[in-house]
């Protein structure tokens, strides 16, 4: 058994402070990048080149990698190398006033046709109404009012002398023009009239009415003649505000000559300001008092000068490189942009201006960085993501109006072609949840960019580590760090990794101990950051996260929950499982118990028949069956009953690491031979009795070790634990373990096969098959065949009887 127990330098290696070659981290240069993800970077980079559609990325890796650092640091990198994408700007469509137009202007040109846009307008608005009223428009304009009014008196006064040669009048009245009879220059009165002799009335109604149907028809040609001169006034003023507004508009036009879109705007801009002329300065006129005392000065002149504006919807001009956006709060209207409205006299009302900006127009030609659950989280937003980067544009609608579930009038703001690079950060469950659910996402993210959350631990890593340290330290202002410190920071870093040929690439979680360590250092007044530093700090963070294993320990310690840790039991044994709590986990042991009798050849997994067993663990239970029956009379049926329990457990049970105790303690029941109860047992089995590897190894030595060393009397010198040897490179056990185990005071036993178990766990040989296919007397297997044939024999003899009665 000596042979198969651990030296104390094999349960610990360290980093010794003379290895790394440096006394603090002041004396290191800056690393460039991340160590230890050159797959990821390499991906990363593939990924931000290739242009063809489709290849946006997901980084997928553990919490705390530092995927998100790595990205954008290497997205800006690349960015800034990039062509400064061009501005776009909405304005109004005068065909089609609910459509904005979208005009792509070169960076910076956004601004400058806003301004320009203000400027004109500002100008026009005294420069019109100045134009309209000068002393030459004014006398061309009352030129074709007094030719109106020359006609229509001519008119009325040629019929007003036809009349009165028929001895008619025309008179104007307040309910309009009448005919009255005339005798001696003298209107007839009524009563005059009724005098006449008929013939004569006759003869009279028959000239006022032909008069009547002449002035009807001189009526009816008034509104005409009214036209005629307000045609005449339009074309007045169309050519008086032409010759206004076709000079302002040249001045800009020259400006963005190399720009069709801006010219053929301009053109409409200045069609419809002369269709327009007379609402420049007589809007305040025409405001109704009401609406003037419930809306601002601003919304009061804004109204018809809003179509006058410009958007600018995105403006590069302050760039230098391609933009790199990264949105926190990934909703469906941060993303593709929104309409907004304003309230004015109860209702909603909203014109282009009101467009806002999504993250994919900020970031349209350059990258946009989008946390992958965050994303996910947002109704519509994923499924809203995935319609855009289809179709390459970008098509800003209210969320209601994109699901169908608005059918009022809105704006449709012309769509925007979309070129950004969308680049997702989240789990790796994410990603392959992804994969495997949804159809489109293959097709839109190609390039997965994978973070190792593992790197190896060699001299040259080991390097790059402290380098990554050093680094960290100068950007966050930290302490710098000595060699000891970073030593013992590497040590951390490979039981992080529960692999002593291994570090953690979990940077983030690194930085964290690092940024508490500073906080030690100062505080103890040290120039830099100590190894003392970092283990303080380790063992606080330990500390405040032990509650729950600090109230298991004690209701073991006061036997609550039963534990052996001295003695010997038959078909009993102390497994040891882990918990994990959130980012901590803590190793804890639990007796197994095994029964055996005369069956049907079965190992009921008492857990499982509760349903409190998973189907990796019953799956451990089963390989038992096959074990014993591969292993122990191979020519007789296995004829025993065994039932396997977990004592005092009072939730679920998974995994298969308990297999190994499982199997010693069912071999302890069916052979007779005790256990050792003071030692504790991890470890899965195979068929073929070979011990495998395991995860949580560190924790769970610990949770014996502190169990043991708790107990009065403390360590006795023959407690310890058993692990499969595959988990020798795992061990990154803390100093107390390790000192007690170069003391002899606990011991870590390493076994490949459950016979080196058996023999660890009885102190007696288990025993090898001889020449004759028998074991050696008094062996442990020898025990079990013998009891195993018992039983066969047995059953088969009350088969006979019950045969032949």
């Amino acid at each position: 058994m000596e042979d198969l127990k651990l030296a104390a330098g094999q349960l610990f290696t360290p980093c010794p402070p003379e290895s790394l070659e440096f006394e603090t981290t002041e004396s290191l240069a800056d690393l460039e990048e991340i160590v230890g993800q050159e797959r990821a970077l390499e991906a990363i980079r593939f990924g931000m080149r290739i242009r063809a559609k489709g290849f946006n990325l997901y980084a997928l890796g553990e919490s705390g990698s530092g995927r998100h650092s790595v990205v954008e640091q290497l997205v800006r990198a690349q960015a800034a190398d990039e062509a400064v994408p061009s501005d776009y700007c909405y304005v109004f469509n005068f065909q089609s006033p609910n459509e904005p137009r979208a005009l792509k202007l070169p960076a910076g040109r956004g601004r400058s046709l806003k301004a320009d846009m203000h400027q004109l307008v500002e100008e026009l608005k005294s420069v019109v109404p100045q134009a309209l009223e000068s002393d030459e428009y004014r006398a061309r304009r009352q030129e074709f009012e007094d030719v109106f009014r020359e006609q229509q008196g001519k008119a009325f006064e040629a019929l007003q002398s036809e009349a009165e040669a028929q001895h008619v009048r025309l008179l104007r009245t307040p309910a309009g023009f009448a005919f009255a009879p005339v005798k001696n220059g003298e209107v007839i009165d009524p009563e005059a009239y009724n005098r006449l002799p008929e013939t004569e009335q006759q003869e009279i109604e028959r000239t006022v009415a032909g008069l009547q149907e002449k002035l009807d028809d001189l009526i009816q040609q008034l509104p005409r003649w009214r036209r005629e001169m307000q045609h005449a006034i339009r074309d007045l003023n169309r050519d008086v505000v032409m010759s206004v507004v076709g000079q302002l508009v040249a001045e800009i036009r020259g400006q963005y000559a190399e720009l069709p879109e801006v010219l053929s705007y301009l053109d409409g801009i200045q069609a419809d300001i002369v269709d327009h002329a007379d609402q420049f300065g007589r809007e305040e006129e025409s405001m109704p008092m009401l609406a003037g005392m419930l809306m601002g000065e601003k919304e009061q002149s804004a109204p018809f000068m809003n179509r006058y504006q410009v958007n600018v919807l995105i403006d590069n001009g302050d760039l230098t490189g391609a933009p790199v956006v990264i949105l926190d709060n990934p909703t469906f209207p941060n993303l593709v942009g929104a309409v907004e409205h304003q309230v004015q006299l109860g209702a909603l009302v909203t014109d282009f201006t009101m467009v806002r900006a999504g993250a994919l127009h900020e970031a349209n030609g350059g990258y946009l960085i989008l946390d992958a659950r965050k994303l996910l989280l947002q109704p519509y937003a994923w499924e809203g993501l995935k319609r855009m980067l289809r179709s390459r544009e970008i098509h800003t609608e209210p969320l209601g109006q994109a699901l169908s579930l608005m059918s009022t009038v809105s704006l449709e703001p012309e769509r925007i072609p979309l070129d950004a690079k969308v680049v997702l950060v989240g789990d790796r469950y994410l990603y392959y949840m992804l994969c495997q659910y949804d159809e489109e996402f293959n097709d839109l993210f190609k390039v997965a960019a994978d973070f190792d959350d593992q790197m190896t631990r060699d001299p040259t890593d080991t390097r790059a580590f402290a380098g990554f340290l050093a680094t960290f330290a100068r950007r966050e202002g930290i302490k710098p760090l000595d060699a000891g410190a970073v030593g013992r920071l590497v040590e951390h870093a490979s039981r992080m990794a529960d692999d002593s040929e291994k570090l953690s690439t979990r940077f983030g979680r690194i930085s964290d101990i690092v940024r508490e360590a500073d906080f030690r250092a100062r505080q103890a007044g040290n120039g830099a950051i100590t190894a003392a530093d970092v283990q303080g700090t380790i063992d606080a963070r330990e500390f405040r996260h032990a509650r729950i294993r600090e109230r298991l320990l004690e209701s073991t310690l006061r036997g609550t929950l039963m534990v052996s840790t001295t003695g010997t039991a038959v078909g009993q044994i102390n497994g040891l499982s882990v918990m994990q709590l959130g980012d901590h986990a803590f190793g804890h042991p639990t007796r197994i118990t095994a029964r055996v009798r005369m069956g049907k050849g079965q190992v009921v997994d008492i857990e499982r028949e509760v349903d409190l067993g998973g189907p990796i663990h019953s799956k451990g239970v089963m390989i038992l069956s096959g074990y014993l029956a591969g292993r122990y009379c191979q020519d007789l049926p296995l004829t025993l009953q065994a039932s396997l329990v977990f004592e005092q457990s009072y939730g679920g049970v998974e995994g298969d690491s308990a297999s190994a105790a499982e199997l010693f303690a069912l071999l302890s029941a069916l052979s007779g031979v005790p256990l050792k109860q003071s030692l504790a047992v991890t470890g899965s089995i195979n068929q073929l009795g070979r011990i495998q590897p395991i995860g949580g190894v560190n924790e769970k030595i610990e949770g014996f070790f502190d169990l043991c060393s708790r107990r009065d009397g403390g360590l006795t010198g023959d407690q310890g634990v058993v692990i499969p040897a595959a988990n020798v490179k795992h061990l990154c056990l803390k100093q107390a373990v390790v000192d007690a185990a170069g003391e002899g005071r606990f011991h870590v036993f390493a076994i490949e096969t459950a016979d080196q178990g058996l023999a660890v766990l009885t102190g007696l040989e288990a025993g090898e098959l001889d020449g004759a296919g028998n074991y050696p007397a008094g062996t442990v297997n020898q025990l079990i065949e013998t009891r195993l044939a018992a039983m066969a024999e047995t059953a088969m003899k009350r088969s006979r009887e019950l045969g032949e009665s």
